[in-house]
């Protein structure tokens, strides 16, 4: 009789056993929600059990009315557990919302659990920067009166235009004394931008140092006849000058800027040819610190001789000297922007044509040597076939 007193015992602990574990595993996982639902769950499979069979001895469940009480409850413990759900599904969206954009009833809790005001207040002010605190860029409709990004919004606009025809020879004798001071413009722009200097005489430079160079930054030596590393530098290339507006010029126009030091520079040679014809959208200077006061030199030649940009020129202007916009605009110098062309020297006159010998006859041979002119051979003067009967060229032998 103990056998079967101990069966019934055993499947009671191990009935309501599980029942406890299941509620202690949804605890354990959901919380008060968890628990009821779990319990629900296993509420609800022992209810059914008891439908099915009749009875479950260990719930005391003795029948199937009693079954269809258990299955009620299973359903209430899963209402309950449902209801304990919603709060605790708010508490978790409360706290990305809070820290996403803090009020003062988050801050409260956030100070107690780290008593730093300063964490509470940078979230605040790093993602809404106060417009004040960045000074809007100068563009050149703001920029001030004689500055070089004021002039550069006065340029013309308008496509490059054909190099058809482009020759150096259009603009006139290389490095021509325009300004009748009786040096040549390269030695001018030599004398003007180099130091150190040997001079041959007053005008002639032997050599120098540029220094520093404004193209590269570094320290260069000039040679005459030797190696030389300085060119002397269109600052506006004549090529691109005759792509925007010097075509069109005067031959007078086109030597005084060739010549006119405001455009010209004693730079390095490398970086000269690297540059070629390029304007400011296609090459700037390798020294960073130049590239203002050179934009700003275009500015003032194209300014001085009317020269229009591209569009992609004017934008790299601005973008360059935006970055400076108290650089002043140069001044255009006193050089004049139409040169007086080289005089021609007028032709020399021919020589003026020998004058011909006069014509010399003689009636006879004894008139021949009457004057003392015999023999005669052909070709001299008073020659005649007449004369020489013989016909071997030589007559009144």
């Amino acid at each position: 009789m103990s056998a079967p007193a101990a069966r019934p015992r055993a499947a009671t602990w191990l009935g309501w056993g599980g029942l406890c574990l299941v509620a202690l595993l949804g605890a354990a996982s959901g919380g008060m929600s968890g628990m009821f639902s779990l319990s629900a769950v296993y509420v609800f499979v022992v209810a059914g059990i008891a439908l099915v069979r009749g009875r479950v001895p260990w719930a005391r469940l003795r029948n199937r009315a009693a079954g269809g009480a258990a299955l009620g409850v299973a359903i209430a413990l899963a209402f309950v557990g449902g209801a304990t759900a919603d709060p605790q599904d708010q508490a978790p969206s409360a706290g990305p919302s809070s820290s996403a954009s803090p009020t003062p009833t988050t801050a409260s809790p956030s100070s107690s659990a780290t008593p730093t005001p300063t964490q509470t207040q940078t979230p605040s002010q790093s993602p809404t920067p106060t417009p004040s605190a960045t000074k809007p860029p100068t563009t050149p409709a703001r920029a001030a009166k004689g500055t070089a990004l004021a002039a550069a919004a006065t340029l013309k606009v308008k496509g490059r235009a054909p190099k058809t025809g482009y020759s150096r020879d259009e603009f006139g004798q290389a490095w021509f004394d325009t300004n009748r001071n009786g040096c040549d413009t390269r030695n001018d722009i030599l004398r003007r931008d180099l130091t150190d200097r040997d001079m041959k005489n007053r005008c002639k430079v032997l050599a120098g140092t540029r220094a520093p160079d404004p193209y590269t930054g570094t320290t260069i030596r000039f040679a005459l006849g030797g190696a030389s590393e300085i060119d002397i530098d269109h600052v506006v290339a004549l090529s691109d000058a005759w792509q925007k507006g010097a075509a069109r010029w005067p031959a007078g126009k086109r030597l005084a800027f060739a010549n006119d030091p405001l455009v010209l520079l004693a730079v390095d040679a490398g970086a000269n040819r690297s540059k070629g014809d390029g304007d400011a959208a296609t090459w700037l200077p390798p020294n960073k610190s130049y590239r203002c006061q050179y934009v700003a030199r275009q500015v003032a030649v194209k300014v001085k001789y009317d020269l229009w940009v591209t569009a992609a020129e004017r934008d790299a202007m601005v973008r360059v000297l935006s970055t400076c916009p108290g650089t002043r605009l140069p001044d255009p110098g006193t050089a004049p922007t139409v040169a007086a062309l080289p005089t021609k020297r007028a032709a020399p006159a021919p020589a003026p044509a020998p004058e011909a010998a006069p014509s010399t006859s003689y009636a006879n041979c004894a008139a021949v040597r009457a004057a003392g002119a015999a023999p005669l051979r052909v070709g001299q003067p008073g020659y005649s076939r007449t004369l020489d009967r013989d016909g071997d060229g030589v007559a009144c032998e």
